[in-house]
């Protein structure tokens, strides 16, 4: 019985001495082997690798995939016109000297670096904003600026003992303390530009009615012209053939003119003539007119 808690307990001390001379590095990650707290390897191939038991050796691990490092606050950077912008950032990284990182980090925590990193960023983009305009932020320079500062942080990433990837701007915008007056600025242009095109519009709207009421005048005009012109025409048609047919028979014109006062003056019956029966008026109205008129005498 003894014999076999021995056995098990030198398998059990072979198992724990094994787990701690024995480790894995995957593709992953960077290995670093330090001895007393100095750093006595760095193992990037990944396998099965070999060690002295603790507190001989140890291992820590570091992770050799590009992180991003996000703009951990939104802080106003003015322009070259005195402008405040936000602009939101990120940088991509990796640990290229794990030495060098963690010499100059003191540990591997990669939160702890990018925070230490982030103040770093922050000025550089203040560094290359400050050298252009607003417009230019939004429109034109922001390849420039994320060039820039690729180029000043690359010292700095050397000292912490990684490489930058790359540097994206995310959202450039205006500062909240004078977003509202930016709106209402153009609130109040584009209102002018409304009201500016009202009254063009007004305006050309009077210049083509006018325009219209001229050419109706002018319309109108003509056709009285014209009409009066046919009616002349008709009238002085009418009166030669009145003439002509009237000077053949003189005494029937009489009458003929006579019929058409009658015709007018009795032409409602309500109509009342305080007239002397014997007047020339109702001449061809008695009896020896109208048969003067029959006999033609």
């Amino acid at each position: 019985m003894n014999r076999i808690g021995m056995i098990v307990a030198g398998a059990v001390l072979a198992l724990m001495l094994a787990s701690s001379t024995l480790f894995i590095v995957n593709q992953r990650q960077i290995a670093v082997l330090s001895v007393f707290g100095e750093i006595k390897e760095v193992i990037t191939e990944p396998g099965l690798k070999f060690k002295l038991p603790p507190p001989f050796q140890n291992v820590v691990f570091l992770d050799r995939r590009i992180q991003t490092l996000d703009s951990p606050e939104t802080r106003p950077i003015f322009t070259a016109e005195k402008k405040s912008l936000v602009i939101d950032w990120l940088v991509k990284w990796r640990v290229t000297d794990a030495r060098q990182f963690i010499r100059n980090n003191n540990s591997v925590d990669m939160r702890n670096a990018e925070g230490r990193f982030s103040p770093i960023v922050q000025a550089a983009f203040n560094e290359e904003v400050t050298k252009r305009t607003v417009q230019a932020m939004l429109s034109t320079a922001r390849d420039a600026v994320m060039q820039g500062v690729q180029k000043r942080l690359k010292d700095e990433a050397a000292s912490f003992g990684i490489d930058i990837v790359d540097v994206r701007i995310k959202r450039v915008d205006f500062a909240s303390n004078i977003t509202d007056s930016v709106y209402r600025r153009m609130e109040s242009e584009r209102k002018r530009v409304a009201n500016e095109m009202r009254s063009t519009g007004a305006a050309e709207g009077e210049k083509i009615r006018a325009d219209a009421d001229r050419q109706r005048e002018v319309i109108v005009a003509e056709a009285y012209r014209d009409a009066q012109n046919v009616k002349g025409a008709g009238d002085a048609k009418a009166s030669a053939i009145y003439a002509a047919s009237f000077g053949r028979d003189p005494q029937f014109a009489q009458f003929y003119r006579s019929m058409e006062a009658y015709r007018t003056s009795l032409n409602s019956k309500s109509d009342v003539m305080v007239v002397d029966p014997g007047s020339e008026f109702f001449k061809w109205m008695r009896a020896g007119g109208l048969s003067s008129a029959a006999t033609g005498k």
